[in-house]
């Protein structure tokens, strides 16, 4: 399939190992791009020796050991055949990419841009080890009733697994964070988006930003959002702060997306989980909770109440993501490729810096988080980071075997009805997509949930 000719037998694609084709697909694109390398050299041999000044890393082939960097972008002429548009997104996919990155210091001003950025994001969760704070945030929580609804959801868990003679999906603590969700969706925080006047209690029209004022700088507060009374006898004009101090959110109890998540990552950390703060490119942010029972890190909205659903964003909301970076006290760590299942359909351009740059910066800021971390604490995260980087090579080589799928032509005398339905809209999809999630009775896949937005 790939040289575009036509074989007398085509193999069935119900049949097919996508595992083969996948290591086969990789070994290809490898000795594709070692044998340019070489040749790439011999010329060089043969022609004048360039300036120590002009001589760059690039022009010379990776030693046979190391595997050598990604392929370059295909052409036409390489794939004849009309599947080449799809082909190519495959290759070009930065998410699609299993080969080893070589991480590189930031040089343009573009990519000093987004590592100043990332430096300054990586700071959120370490100001949730105030003692203080946590303190506080713990005189907030009715711990009795978050103890008692997870003891008793464990039990049945447990009941449950021992129904079939397996183990439970989530441990005692994770049913602690899944009550302290609930509660803090349903009771404690309130999402605002145009504030009511604080005079007539009636809605507000937005009018822009204004400065802060010294108080709420020192609350911390970086942006007010300034909104005037839709009444015309009244005229009021309502500020609203948009507080980034946790201790600050603790009193308010209300904001949006940045808020939550900020607040609720800083309670989980209060009740003794350990948490990432998430940041997305496209102005969201979440958390994500770590899973002593599953040994991996578990997707947390409090603004939906969503629990380990990550394709929440692209396949229920329909969004296009580019980066998605997870901080935490430990590091830093890029994980994109567990909310981008598909990076052909929901995969966003990835242009704000090179991804060596990207590795670079992350690895950075790991350094930084763990130069006071002790050996025994450094080789546990280092086998927590290999565990995860499996699990995310798992999803990319899943992402590629599909994509591989849809080259093989589709028999249409085999293929069933309900295959070829797709939704009409946007819309459709998102509604086809959350309602199978609440049909769904059981959570065994890593995704499971009965929540959606």
């Amino acid at each position: 399939m790939a040289d575009g000719r036509h074989h007398p037998q085509a193999p069935n694609p119900e049949n097919f190992d996508a595992g083969e084709l996948t290591n086969a697909f990789e070994q290809l694109m490898r000795n594709k791009r070692f044998n340019q390398l070489q040749e790439q050299s011999r010329v060089q041999s043969r022609t004048q020796s360039p300036s120590p000044a002009a001589m760059s890393p690039s022009l010379y082939p990776p030693h046979p050991s190391r595997a050598p960097p990604p392929p370059p972008p295909p052409t036409a002429s390489q794939y004849p055949s009309p599947q080449m548009p799809q082909q190519q997104q495959v290759s070009q996919s930065p998410l699609l990419r299993s080969l080893p990155i070589v991480p590189a210091p930031p040089q343009d001003p573009a990519s000093l841009k987004f590592r100043n950025l990332l430096h300054v994001l990586s700071v959120t969760p370490t100001k949730y080890e105030n003692p203080g704070l946590l303190d506080e945030a713990l005189s907030h929580i009715p711990l009795d009733r978050l103890y008692s609804e997870a003891e008793e959801e464990s039990q049945i868990m447990q009941a449950q697994a021992a129904s079939v003679g397996g183990k439970p999906e989530w441990g005692y603590q994770d049913c602690v964070i899944r009550a302290l969700l609930r509660w803090f969706k349903r009771s404690f925080f309130q999402f605002v988006n145009n504030p009511p006047c604080s005079r007539c209690f009636m809605p507000t029209i937005a009018q822009g930003m204004t400065p802060p004022s010294p108080d709420e700088t020192a609350r911390g507060a970086t942006r007010v959002e300034l909104y005037r009374c839709s009444e015309a006898t009244c005229g009021n004009h309502e500020r609203f702060p948009r507080y980034s101090d946790v201790w600050q959110l603790l009193q308010t109890r209300k904001g949006r997306a940045g808020e939550w998540a900020n607040c609720f990552s800083m309670l989980c950390r209060a009740v003794g989980g350990r948490v990432r703060w998430v940041w997305n490119a496209e102005d969201h942010v979440w958390t994500e909770v770590y899973s002593e029972h599953q040994r991996r890190w578990v997707h947390v909205d409090a603004c939906e109440e969503a629990w380990d659903q990550p394709r929440l964003y692209t396949e229920g909301w329909g969004r296009k993501i580019s980066y998605c970076v997870a901080f935490s006290i430990d590091g830093a760590t890029d994980v994109t490729r567990r909310y981008v299942r598909s990076p052909t359909r929901h995969g966003k351009s990835r242009s704000r810096a090179p991804e060596e740059v990207l590795v670079w910066v992350i690895h950075e800021i790991r350094k930084k988080r763990r130069e006071n971390v002790s050996k025994t604490d450094q080789r546990r995260l280092m086998k927590e980071d290999e565990r995860e980087e499996r699990e995310l090579r798992a999803y990319t080589a899943s992402a590629l075997a599909a994509e591989l799928n849809n080259l093989f032509p589709r028999n249409s005398n085999s293929g069933r009805l309900d295959d070829q339905k797709t939704p009409t809209s946007r819309q459709d999809a998102a509604m086809e997509w959350l309602d199978t999630r609440q049909r769904s009775s059981g959570h065994s896949g890593p995704d499971g949930s009965q929540d959606g937005r």
